[in-house]
């Protein structure tokens, strides 16, 4: 029995997975079991930040291995108190919770806004607005979050008190933004949703009537943040500062991790016995944070993702295949012309090229250390196919 067949047999369907049996990595590089090498432009959807085995993040998840692999969150462990304060003060924000995935750390904001609003309101004050076309997770509270039609089925009843508002109509939002409402939760950039970017006058309009009527506003940064769009937080390149913000995907290199940030605003919410995670915080995980943390904020850093980010999408708009480029920094979708984005990735898997979907889209989200050489061989087979 080959991997694929043993694979199938004892693990449940619910993935729509390429054949291919990855066995190793390196820097920007994937092996699977026959030593064929991959360049991956996908990074596990953002999440191998480092790359594969990161020299330094290898190291501190190893060390941190051999010394303390788990504890309880009934007591303190300093890589923990470390990795936090190092998160909160990059992205300026007063505390935080750690969980263990991008929809927990949803599910906590969540939590956070509607005990916000509960403890200064009372009931009644309970519904969140999210926009169509976005995606904040697969549990039955971040599906019902998500505003995409095609997850809302199997799973009923879903959970009551979301919103669904146009994602850049700002009539629709001041219409649904009523004394119901606790707080807007959105995605800078929709990544699932195809790659696409709020408007700018749109995010300002959140920020404004938010502030106005005391809801809440929730940045999912789930995809976008720890330096995807140059910035450490995508709310950066807006100029704003959400009252809280998830992270999860890069934050530790492809360890699992959740992080829910909170600003002054609701720094106290979360009470002993209010919310809680057996692996959150684990010790390896935050020294994994911590190694991504070092690099992340290191001189340089953020620019290079910026500067790597512009000359993709230069060498892209070039390509006859392409109808438009999205996104920001090192997250990319790609419009095409004529061809299916599903059969191009099949396509590149057979040529050596990891690659992503969104949507109708080609997307891209390489590791955020990826060098130009390697994005240069990347982009040659990438446009080798389109242009085919």
């Amino acid at each position: 029995m080959d991997t694929i067949e043993q694979f199938n047999k004892y693990v449940m369907p619910s993935y729509g997975r390429y054949p291919l049996v990855m066995d190793s990595g390196e820097g920007e590089y994937a092996a699977d079991e026959n030593g064929k090498r991959y360049i991956d432009f996908g990074s596990g959807i953002g999440t191998n930040s480092l790359g594969y085995c990161d020299e330094d993040w290898v190291k501190a998840v190893c060390g941190q291995v051999g010394k303390l692999q788990h504890t309880s969150n009934y007591y303190y462990t300093k890589v923990q108190a470390d990795f936090a304060k190092a998160l909160c003060e990059t992205a300026g924000y007063t505390n935080m919770f750690f969980g263990n995935s991008g929809a927990e750390a949803n599910e906590c904001a969540i939590k956070i806004a509607r005990k916000y609003s509960f403890d200064k309101y009372g009931k009644g004050r309970h519904n969140i607005i999210t926009l169509v076309n976005s995606f904040h997770g697969r549990t039955l509270c971040t599906l019902s979050a998500t505003g995409q039609d095609v997850f809302h089925n199997y799973f009923f009843p879903f959970v009551e008190g979301f919103v669904n508002v146009e994602a850049n109509n700002i009539d629709d939002l001041r219409a649904k933004l009523d004394d119901t409402v606790c707080a807007v939760m959105f995605e800078y950039i929709q990544g699932e949703g195809g790659v696409m970017p709020l408007k700018r006058e749109f995010v300002d309009e959140i920020f404004r009537l938010c502030t106005e009527k005391d809801v809440l506003t929730i940045a999912d940064e789930v995809q976008t943040g720890v330096g995807r769009t140059g910035k450490f937080l995508a709310g950066d390149n807006f100029n704003k500062k959400a009252d809280i913000t998830t992270l999860a995907k890069g934050l530790a290199g492809g360890v699992p991790i959740g992080a829910c940030l909170a600003g002054e605003k609701c720094a106290g919410v979360l009470t002993a016995g209010t919310h809680g995670s057996t692996f959150g915080g684990n010790p390896i995980c935050c020294a994994g944070g911590l190694a991504v943390m070092n690099r992340v904020n290191s001189e340089g850093f953020l620019g290079e993702i910026a500067a790597k980010g512009d000359y993709i999408r230069e060498k892209l708009l070039k390509c006859g295949e392409v109808a438009s480029v999205s996104g920001m920094g090192l997250m990319i979708g790609i419009e095409l012309k004529t061809k299916q984005a599903g059969e191009v990735v099949k396509a590149a898997l057979d040529k050596g090229l990891l690659l992503l979907t969104a949507k109708t889209k080609v997307r891209l989200l390489p590791p955020l250390t990826i060098s130009y050489e390697e994005i240069d061989k990347g982009l040659e087979i990438l446009t080798g196919i389109l242009n085919g």
